[in-house]
């Protein structure tokens, strides 16, 4: 699920998403395990405030790797890809380590992904249980 926020938090002054990996284990009662790892995709430009001069600016917006890999400025992982801190695309560790060194609360940023998953995972929870069963 996603949506835009015009002031987005930012990796080394780019936009960035984050694959978060769940595995939902049983049903009765939900037992729900959010992967310690995952990835973050970075865009290939620096961000800049959405405007009518830079919309269509893919780079700059958007975090699709099928997108970004074709820009000039893609960087792919390096050899050493678990302690790559440089890459378009890199280990959820590796940007919360960047995201610490920014002076973001990374716990929080964290917290708050918890509960979204919670939330989400109760909204869904009738239907994935009926399905189950």
């Amino acid at each position: 699920m996603q949506r835009y926020i015009k002031t987005p938090l930012l990796l080394d002054n780019k936009k960035f998403d984050l694959r978060l990996y769940v595995l939902i284990a049983g049903f009765d009662p939900i037992r729900a395990y959010l992967a310690d790892e995952g990835l973050a995709r970075l865009c290939t430009e620096d961000y800049q405030v959405p405007h009518a001069g830079n919309l269509k600016q893919m780079f700059i917006h958007l975090t699709n790797y099928s997108l970004n890999k074709e820009s000039e400025n893609y960087k792919p992982p390096t050899e050493d890809f678990l302690n790559d801190d440089s890459g378009s695309k890199r280990l959820l560790t590796t940007a919360w380590k960047t995201l610490a060194e920014q002076g973001h609360d990374v716990e929080e940023i964290k917290e708050k992904i918890r509960d979204t998953l919670r939330k989400s995972i109760i909204t869904m929870e009738p239907y994935l249980t009926s399905t189950y069963h």
